[in-house]
């Protein structure tokens, strides 16, 4: 038995109802679509992929695009949380194509392509802006889309992201609680949001503490960036004691040159993304994560929901952060 007719009438069904039993409609009830899916795996009956497309008028993939930039993502959180998702949507009929972002070429004419083209049913977007163009052009479109990250839009749109004030906040306390008072930050570009709002964390504590806020310096958020962002902070007279890193790749970059300044070993750093390449440098690098169990599927669901038409609002994400202690936030404030 080879075909839709067959099936149908095996299961004494109209071949629209058990078409519609295996592309998910909800006209079909839950009982008779389970049969349906029985019935077909039991003798090996696969839908035509083209034809189901076309009656469901999907595409059935959901596009990630990869910026092309050094340090806009960190590769093994990044992978592993895209590997879960994709096993997640695959489930629901969907496939996640991963798509780099050709040089010359940008993220917003990627998605106007993948739109305007009808080529995917919904995207996923890293590595958000304040303001987001890719964000407004989707709400523009009214395209099903989830952002890993926050941004400043007024329209309300579908994400999940990390308690970025909040972790930063209370690194700050931690690090003047053990008695430093110059405590300095590395922060990435403030166009971001991730690192808007990390430093505003950072700001608040300092306020609060009655602490100077201008031990501060940005770069793009990778190892180079945070190198010099460290050497120019320890060239101050009132160099910091302490460092809370926006990133940990910038992170790994302080480490460099605190290795290369006279004292420099003896001011604590702190990082943020739980890279595994932390726990591997010298000395082992304390961070903050994101807490959330299978954030792949989390971010599947939502697409899903998204895509389902569901409202914004009720897709949306807000994750606390937790420190992962190591050695490189454990120096006392020898100069403070």
């Amino acid at each position: 038995m080879s075909n839709l007719k067959q099936l149908a009438q095996s299961l004494g069904l109209s071949i629209t109802t058990v078409s519609r039993a295996l592309d998910g409609y909800n006209d079909v009830s839950a009982a008779t679509r389970l049969r349906v899916r029985e019935a077909a795996d039991a003798i090996g009956y696969r839908p035509n992929a083209s034809a189901r497309r076309l009656r469901k008028q999907r595409a059935e993939l959901v596009a990630v695009t990869l910026p092309s930039e050094p340090g806009h993502i960190a590769p093994p959180h990044f992978l592993d949380m895209l590997s879960g998702c994709a096993e997640h949507l695959a489930g629901a009929g969907l496939n996640l194509v991963i798509a780099p972002v050709p040089h010359g070429e940008s993220e917003l004419d990627m998605c106007r392509r993948f739109v305007d083209g009808r080529r995917v049913d919904a995207m996923l977007l890293v590595r958000t802006k304040r303001r987001d163009e890719r964000v407004e052009y989707l709400q523009s479109r009214g395209f099903p889309f989830v952002t890993n990250g926050r941004t400043e839009s007024p329209a309300p749109h579908a994400y999940i992201d990390g308690d970025g004030f909040s972790g930063f906040n209370r690194a700050t306390l931690r690090f003047h609680e053990a008695g430093h008072r110059r405590i300095g930050h590395i922060a990435g570009p403030q166009d971001y949001y991730f690192a808007h709002v990390r430093r505003q964390g950072w700001e608040a504590r300092m306020r609060e503490c009655n602490l100077q806020t201008d031990l501060y310096a940005e770069q793009a958020p990778t190892e180079q960036g945070g190198y010099e962002a460290a050497l120019s902070l320890l060239q101050r007279a009132d160099r910091p004691t302490a460092i809370v890193c926006s990133t940990d790749e910038m992170a790994i970059g302080a480490l460099r040159a605190l290795r290369e300044v006279e004292g420099g070993q003896s001011i604590s750093v702190v990082g943020h993304d739980n890279l595994p390449m932390g726990a591997f440098t010298s000395p082992p690098l304390s961070t903050m994560r994101m807490i959330g169990q299978d954030l792949g599927r989390r971010f599947a669901s939502l697409l899903l929901r998204a895509i389902a038409g569901e409202p914004a609002e009720v897709l949306q994400e807000l994750h606390p952060v937790e420190f992962v202690d190591r050695v490189s936030h454990r120096q006392p404030p020898l100069a403070a």
